[in-house]
């Protein structure tokens, strides 16, 4: 990685693919736009293609995220890699960040660009597999072990690890203000994220509808706000849950959110983590069980609960008598964590 005489004024091509990508390469890419020639590409992709929007983030969009099903994903993918290769050829970067995209890395490893990639989901199969036999360098969180990795075809000195949580970065970011009209005025609000139910990774379940129900009829004083994903999932819910609750997609920041609510009940993905580490009570009913969710429940920091009628127990100990040491906690945590980029810098001597 340290070949090229000089690390100045290169041309680096950024992969960007969810919110939370977005996101965690925000400060990054003000660093690196100080010095060097960037190209940010994402895909149309509803959640991250409206975040790009309310944080006003310059991303070229190529291409569109597949859904569900193996075959559009499958096309989906080939169609933009074909579209890319066309810009990447063009740009000729010099170096390739992304948070293991396989687009970036089958373009990467074909052109010959090197690649760095980070990730802190070993359990994102079919990403890992299309991804790390083909980057140089993998920058994950310390507490994933190397050998989650390994297994995909990276061999451990390229594994590099970084003392932070993904999310510890991420809920550092100034939160895009927004008026939000809560139905019941000094009431508590309860903020459930629906799960990513068309990401490879995620085991098909009807975990989160029981869990719903039993939720709005035991507050059915308080604002129970559910946050969906897809256009499908907010027509489904409107049907079943729309005089009862309010649904929104995300044409709000989750931070800002987050730091409007009592109690958040997540999926175990990015808003969870980012939930646990700004102190608020969270709950997760694990549709994508992962590494980081566990060390944030031994941290006490979350609670995992799958039966909908634990959660509502739980939910109840939160709003009598709420936790006065959970702010403490996150804050002592995040303290002891430090920059993600600071070893990428150490890698490639930006």
């Amino acid at each position: 990685m340290h070949k090229r005489q000089s690390w100045n004024n290169l041309k680096i091509w950024i992969d960007i693919l969810t919110p939370k990508q977005l996101v965690f390469f925000e400060p990054l890419i003000k660093k690196l736009n100080k010095k060097h020639e960037l190209l940010c590409t994402s895909r149309d992709y509803g959640e991250a293609t409206k975040l790009a929007k309310i944080r006003k983030s310059d991303l070229v969009i190529v291409g569109t995220f597949g859904g569900g099903g193996k075959a559009g994903k499958l096309n989906a993918s080939l169609n933009r890699m074909n579209s890319l290769f066309k810009i990447i050829q063009k740009f000729k970067p010099d170096l390739t960040l992304s948070f293991c995209s396989p687009e970036a890395s089958r373009i990467s490893f074909g052109l010959g660009i090197k690649h760095v990639a980070y990730t802190d989901s070993p359990h994102a199969e079919a990403a890992m597999k299309l991804t790390l036999p083909l980057i140089q360098k993998l920058l994950i969180p310390w507490v994933i072990p190397k050998k989650e990795f390994v297994r995909f075809g990276i061999e451990p000195r390229n594994i590099t690890t970084y003392k932070a949580i993904d999310a510890a970065l991420t809920i550092k970011r100034k939160s895009e203000k927004k008026n939000i009209k809560f139905k019941k005025p000094n009431k508590k609000r309860i903020l459930i994220r629906m799960e990513e139910s068309q990401s490879a990774y995620v085991s098909k379940s009807d975990k989160i509808i029981p869990i719903i129900k039993k939720i709005i009829d035991g507050f059915s004083e308080e604002n129970i706000i559910i946050l969906a994903r897809y256009s499908e999932q907010i027509r489904e819910l409107k049907k079943l849950f729309g005089n009862k609750s309010q649904i929104f997609d995300m044409s709000y920041d989750g931070k800002f959110l987050l730091e409007n609510v009592d109690v958040f009940v997540g999926s175990g993905g990015t808003m969870t983590a980012e939930s646990a580490l700004l102190g608020v009570p969270t709950i997760s009913y694990t549709a994508s069980p992962n590494l980081i969710e566990k060390f944030l429940a031994k941290k006490n920091l979350i609670k995992i609960e799958e039966n909908p009628q634990k959660i509502v127990k739980i939910i109840k100990r939160y709003i009598r008598s709420p936790d006065d040491g959970i702010k403490k906690r996150a804050k002592s945590l995040l303290e002891s964590m430090d920059d993600p980029h600071s070893k990428l810098f150490e890698i490639i001597k930006l």
